[in-house]
Order: structure tokens, then sequence, then C-alpha cells
């Protein structure tokens, strides 16, 4: 079989938060849950785990840092990938597990090899995976408790990578960022998000396409340049996976006055740009205006029981066809220019594709709104604005959660849960 592609059937589900949560030690405060009803291969469209059952089950699976588990790391082996926690109402359906791995194999195939670490109790495995693709592992199930790919290479290896940026919130007009150069492993960027929400500062997250436009290699050194010039440190980081370490390294970025500017992070031996993007006031300006939104669409997953159960019933099904509103829609008000903005942010990069798809738009009305305005985010919240009009009154989070179906990602149910929580 070809390796490139591991399934014979798939489709696709949005990963939805369980109403349990979880201790401070699983890093991740949440987890996630889904009914699979017939046989077949599923992939979680949030995490990338592609679950392969023989019948029906329940699957609840959960995030994990990989720093807490590093002594059980040891050379030649490296980390692959996330760690998840994964278990099932009917163990013996769940057949095999796919991990998604941050590598690029390229041409390297034949020199590497993966594994999967086990954590058992008290104890550990290194147990050897069934094949593995260009972006999966996979693992036939001996038990289940954490587990995640290990690899080794006979030669250096090259990572998907990703850059986070959080910005300092207080009273002084200057600017402030953090800026994370990771992997793209969501174990990693799961402990950034975490290191920073601990901070002794306020920190918001900047959204901004995080993945790296040419590949990181391990032992190289990137450098962060500013545009007007800001104050950098440190001048250079060091690459390495630090998915093991508990401090994660990253640039401080630093302007006196609070105008728009570009950043671009450099290869330092070859002087070649691996990302770039422009910063603009408005990146930041709703913070204030939204911030009690967003304390509600990131947490308290408990009090959103109701809301939960209308999302779980669309969410892990095939994509409904739209209907007439429902009375409990009928009372509620549609979104505002704020939320949409919360959920524009959220959009990837196949937006286009959703609005066209789910939002039923038409490919003209996208092309004259990106005629119109330059900025990514913008355009993606005046065609959700236009959505809004069409529904005449009724463009509620109901109805864009029921519009988007199987499209919608995990961070986007949960912003819909909280608006749901607020009306």
């Amino acid at each position: 079989n070809n390796k490139s592609s591991l399934l014979d059937t798939e489709s696709t589900f949005s990963s939805l938060p369980s109403s349990k949560n979880l201790c401070d030690h699983c890093h991740t405060g949440v987890s996630c849950r889904v009914q699979l009803e017939a046989e077949g291969s599923y992939q979680c469209s949030s995490t990338g785990l592609i679950f392969e059952v023989t019948g029906r089950a329940r699957i609840t699976y959960s995030l994990l840092s990989w720093s807490k588990y590093a002594q059980l790391v040891q050379p030649p082996w490296i980390v692959g990938g996330p760690l998840f926690d994964v278990r099932c109402s009917a163990p013996g359906a769940l057949r095999c597990i796919q991990f998604p791995h941050c590598l690029c194999l390229g041409g390297q195939g034949a020199a590497v090899a993966f594994k999967v670490l086990h954590i058992k109790g008290g104890g550990v495995a290194i147990e050897p995976s069934a094949e593995f693709s260009a972006s999966h592992v996979k693992w036939v199930v001996s038990s289940l408790s954490p587990v995640g790919p290990l690899i080794h290479s006979q030669e250096p290896l090259q990572y998907h990578g990703a850059v986070i940026l959080y910005k300092a919130i207080d009273e002084h007009p200057s600017l402030s960022f953090w800026v994370y150069l990771a992997t793209n492993n969501d174990s990693f960027i799961k402990d950034i998000s975490k290191a920073v929400k601990h901070s002794k500062r306020k920190f918001v997250q900047i959204e901004k396409p995080p993945v790296c436009q040419k590949l990181l290699q391990e032992g190289k050194k990137y450098r962060l340049i500013c545009e007007p010039e800001a104050e950098i440190t440190p001048e250079e980081i060091e690459f390495v996976d630090g998915s093991l370490l508990k401090l994660k390294s990253y640039f401080e970025v630093y302007l006196e006055k609070p105008d728009d500017f570009t950043l671009s992070l450099v290869e330092q031996d070859s002087d070649e740009t691996v990302w770039k993007a422009k910063l603009r006031e408005r990146d930041w300006i709703h913070y204030e205006q939204n911030k009690n939104e967003q304390k509600r669409s990131t947490g308290s997953v408990k009090r959103r029981k109701p809301a939960l159960s209308i999302l779980e019933e669309e969410g892990l099904h095939s994509k409904k066809q739209k209907t007439g509103g429902t009375a409990d829609e009928m009372g509620a008000k549609s979104l505002t220019d704020q939320q949409l903005l919360v959920i524009a942010k959220l959009l990837d990069r196949h937006w286009r594709e959703m609005a066209i798809e789910c939002l039923q738009m038409e490919m003209k009305d996208i092309d004259d709104i990106r005629a119109m305005e330059d900025d990514v985010t913008m355009q993606k919240l005046l065609v959700l604005r236009k959505w809004r009009e069409r529904e005449q009154g009724q463009g509620t989070a109901e109805a864009l959660q029921r519009s988007l179906g199987e499209k919608a990602t995990y961070e986007i149910l949960q912003a819909l849960q909280g608006f749901l929580a607020q009306s």
C-alpha cells in the first residue's frame, strides 16, 4: 500500500470537550470525546488523530505534555509528535491509532525508524509502529494509556515549524511581545500556552498564520528581525525540539511606539526568510472589548451542559441540511460584530472553501470583498457579516454552528458554546 495514504475509508469529525475537567498534570484542562457508530476509520479535524474501529465505540482522548515524561525518552529516541491519553468504552473495538507527527521525511523514509512510547502505570514500553506516512504513524493498539510517537534517524531531522505570538497587556503605551519558535506539535504548543497563562504578566495571543514556510533544522540558528527596528532579546535562538523541556525559549520584542510593524524569522546561515507577518494595532485592539467573551469561551465547560448537548448532537454526525429555526433559536440574538471577529480569527487558510461550501457564498462576493479589503482577518469578518445579513435576524451562534457542520474546528465550537451561554 502507498504509505502516503493509510486509510481505505475516512470521515472527519470535530472533537468536542467533555463535561469532565482534567487535573493540572494533564496540561490541557479538557478532554475530547466522540461516539463512533460503525466500523471504519475516523479522523479528528482538530488533533489529527485517526481511529480505526471494528464496531461501535465511545472514545475519550486528551493532549498531554511530553515534559512530564521526559525521563522516559532516552537516546537515540526523540519525540516525533504529540502525546495523547486515549480511552475507549469498548477497548477491543479500537484496532489502530494513527498519530500525527511533526517531521518532514522528504527522501529520508528509509533512514528513519518510528516507534511508539506506551506508558503503562509505573512502567514504560517502546513498541513498534505498524507503518508510517508523510503525516502519521500507525500503531496497533495493545492496551490503552498515554501513548505518543518516537523517532530515530540516521540523518539530521527537519521539522515543520510554527511561530506563536503573544502580546503583553498593560497600561503602558509601548508594545511588548513574546515570540515562540516551536515544532508543529500540539503538545509543544499547549505547553507554551500554559507557560504564558501562568506568567505574572497578562498576555493575549495574536492570531497570525503560524506555519513556517521553510523547514526548521535542529542545531541551526535563527534570528528575528523587526521593521521598523525594535529591541529584540536574545539576538538569535538555536533551534531544538523543546518538547521535553519545561522552559521553552522565546524572543522578546519591545517597541517604544505603538505603530504597525513587520516581524521576520530568518535562518542565520542562509539569510532566508522562514516566517513573516505584518502586525497592526487592530490585531490586538479588540482584546479589551472581547476579553469577557474570550474568558467564557476557553474554560468552565461544566457550566455549559445545555449548550454542549446542542453542539455535540450536531458536531459528531454528518452535516445536516439547513432547516428553519427552532423556537429556542427564534428567541436568540444574532451574533455581534465582536463575536464574528472572534470566529473570523479562528478560521484557517481554507476559509474561502468553507464560505462557499457551508455558508453558500458566491465566489464573486468573496472576490469583491478581497478587492475592497487587504487584511485577511477583515475579509473573513466581512464574509461572516454577509452571511448574518442573509439570515435576516437569525444569524445566531447555533445557526452558524449548524451551517459550518463538521467543518467547524474545536476552537470554533468552543467559542460558539461561549456565545450560546451568554444568550
